[in-house]
């Protein structure tokens, strides 16, 4: 078996039309599904909930459910903000600032661009508190090729040593840090 692709990844929202609103408005995405049932069709768990689906592009959905029975929303405390969240590809880097620019017009604060080399990103909250990171590619095949060659080493060396390996401080370095 090999997967074909993600069929949907799905959040949990504090109010579904609120979220899906948001997300047509801010990311340009087309609302495509709603589900609402009394019981969990999986666990036969009395629990109501209203399940929203939206086209992120090439057969990616995003889903959100709204739960308003169970206890309110919150997040993992032991993980940090910028550890969990949604990256989003955008086709280019004028696309990016553009994003960023109505982001910022519509009142929402957003972080960047920051340069990961092989991409730049922006990064800002949704009105459920979920962090999304929008990336626009900026590598080169040489750059992934030298990544690629890499990584199981780089792999190896973390789970030895739990230490960064240094195989890609290329990425990291002063030159790559000043291409912003």
């Amino acid at each position: 078996m090999k997967i074909k692709q993600i069929h949907h990844v799905a959040y949990r929202c504090i109010d579904a039309k609120q979220t899906v609103e948001w997300y047509v408005k801010h990311l340009n995405m087309d609302f495509v599904l709603a589900i609402a049932e009394n019981e969990v069709p999986s666990t036969k768990a009395p629990d109501p909930y209203m399940h929203v689906f939206l086209d992120a592009g090439h057969g990616n959905v995003l889903a959100f459910f709204e739960l308003p029975t169970q206890a309110p929303m919150d997040r993992d405390r032991n993980t940090p903000a910028w550890v969990q969240h949604l990256a989003l590809e955008v086709a280019s880097m004028d696309e990016l600032l553009a994003a960023k620019e109505r982001l910022v017009a519509a009142g929402i604060d957003v972080l960047g661009p920051i340069n990961h080399t092989i991409f730049k990103s922006i990064y800002f909250f949704d009105p459920n508190g979920h962090r999304l990171e929008l990336a626009a590619n900026t590598g080169t095949p040489e750059m992934y090729k030298q990544l690629d060659d890499v990584k199981w080493e780089m792999l190896e060396e973390w789970s030895k040593t739990r230490k960064a390996p240094r195989h890609a401080a290329w990425m990291h370095a002063p030159q790559a840090e000043g291409q912003q």
